[in-house]
């Protein structure tokens, strides 16, 4: 199984033998695994470029794994997290699911719902990787804008068309028009939808 390149499960688990037992079987199918025997420790490791997912079980000494997971949410430590526990309940996973879990699963582990659940984090962040580094692609290109192309850029975005642009700007449609094409062709964009998505992209980060 090809795993991403510097991607790594992240177990924090307090059962020893739990721990170990999920580390094999994760090494065993081509994951390059760390584990933590409570969230203390992974908290204190955690590095800004690491990559992966973290799957954290739900009850241990101290913090438990809904704090934990709550902690990174709120900090904006985005790595994905798969919840598994040995006492489900629906409040438990309620409260996994709103703090953006990948999936909340019980022991014993079921290895396909569990391969499942890493694959789809480890499909998230590389998603979310891949947008990140388009809006600064995006952000680094809209610096090599003259201030009126900016200027027509952002009036573009908000859905006005060249004869307004015009009017607003005091310019001609033909002098927009010109703005308009060189805007486009300095920020590698096809057309005005792909314009507004980028925008708005880099509007939410």
């Amino acid at each position: 199984m090809n795993q991403p390149r510097g991607y790594t499960v992240y177990i924090v688990e307090d059962d020893p033998s739990v721990r170990d037992a999920l580390g094999l079987l994760l090494g065993l199918q081509g994951y390059a695994v760390a584990m933590f025997g409570d969230a203390e420790s992974f908290l204190a490791a955690r590095r800004a470029d690491w990559r992966g997912c973290a799957l954290i079980d739900i009850r241990m000494p101290g913090m438990d794994g809904l704090a934990l997971q709550k902690m990174m949410l709120e900090s904006g430590y985005d790595i994905p997290v798969i919840i598994m526990t040995g006492h489900g309940d629906v409040d438990s996973a309620r409260n996994a699911f709103r703090a953006q879990a990948v999936d909340f699963l019980e022991k014993p582990i079921d290895q396909t719902k569990l391969i499942a659940a890493i694959e789809d984090a480890f499909t998230r962040q590389i998603s979310a990787q891949e947008s990140e580094n388009n809006q600064s692609d995006f952000s680094r290109l809209v610096a090599t804008l003259t201030p009126r192309e900016q200027e027509v850029m952002q009036l573009v975005v908000a859905g006005r068309h060249n004869r307004e642009i015009a009017e607003l700007l005091g310019i001609s449609a033909r002098t927009v028009e010109v703005h308009k094409a060189r805007m486009m062709a300095k920020l590698q964009v096809a057309c005005v939808p792909d314009l507004v998505r980028m925008s708005l992209v880099g509007r939410n980060k």
